[in-house]
């Protein structure tokens, strides 16, 4: 395969110079015939399948308006452009992720000389805007991915979930995704305790880092896992993820790929061994 060559947001930032709107989507159905390709070809069957699509917040924040009067404008356009391909991953048989960094991250970026009221308020706006655009989705077909930023740096500017909690609360999703693993979360668990995950929701706990090309020993990753299943109350509401994806943007990839293969396998490990527990102590 062909590697692919770098791409940057930062240099060059696609602009709205017009209404927003889905022009076309052959691409979008061609991935997803690709995809029903490649899963057709494993030995194995999946419990289920997800794909990822962004949330409009941050298709707002890294593409540049040069249209809409406000930024709710411009907002509430992407999201309902947004809606033709939520719908369409979710009647292709998949979980429809929801990639939505600019719910944290955005506090530290866009909002970084600005009252945190007004990031606040930026949270609200997406997650209203984003249920109005999964109305039409079953609860348990959408999850939410929420993090402060796939890059290895300080973070010491990232707001706190517990500033999070509520407004996330109100997304019209079935499990919220949380990086859980890197050194500036791995406490959030905690929050739990003061906000409890909404009773019909699960929680995909990240619990191997993305950003890092040390390996994870897989008790390290069971113990994450039985963490977060005593911070939620219930182990069937926790599944075990990466804390974002291992490739942000395409060719800025961070870790080494035979390493991101031997990480999935402690992912796997580690999720067998803490669910013998969990499982076995219930």
């Amino acid at each position: 395969m062909q590697s692919q060559a770098r791409v940057s947001l930062l240099a060059s930032p696609p602009r709205a110079r017009g209404p927003v709107r889905y022009a076309d989507r052959g691409p979008l159905d061609r991935e997803l015939a690709a995809y029903r390709g490649a899963l057709a070809g494993q030995a194995g069957t999946f419990a289920e399948t997800f794909w990822t699509s962004p949330s409009p917040g941050i298709v707002a924040s890294a593409m540049q308006n040069d249209h809409y009067d406000s930024l709710s404008d411009y907002v509430n356009a992407v999201a309902d452009a947004l809606r033709t391909e939520y719908e369409a991953i979710v009647a292709a048989g998949h979980v429809l992720q929801i990639d939505a960094p600019d719910l944290a991250m955005e506090r530290h970026r866009l909002f970084a000389e600005r009252p945190l009221a007004d990031f606040l308020g930026f949270v609200e706006l997406v997650v209203s805007a984003l249920n109005r655009a999964v109305a039409g989705i079953p609860r348990d077909k959408v999850r939410l991915h929420v993090c402060w930023g796939n890059y290895e740096g300080p973070h010491t500017f990232d707001v706190p979930f517990d500033e999070l909690a509520t407004r996330l609360y109100q997304a019209r999703v079935g499990a919220l995704v949380l990086s859980m693993a890197n050194p500036r979360h791995a406490h959030e668990h905690r929050s739990f305790s003061k906000f409890p995950l909404p009773k019909d929701w699960s929680l995909v706990a990240g619990v191997i880092d993305t950003t890092t090309n040390y390996v994870e020993h897989p008790e390290v990753v069971a113990e994450r896992i039985e963490t977060a299943a005593k911070a939620v109350g219930d182990p069937r509401r926790v599944l075990a993820g990466t804390d974002c994806g291992f490739d942000t943007s395409t060719g800025f990839g961070i870790v080494a790929e035979e390493i991101v293969w031997e990480k999935l396998r402690a992912l796997a490990e580690g999720a067998r061994i803490a669910s013998a527990r969990l499982f076995t102590a219930a």
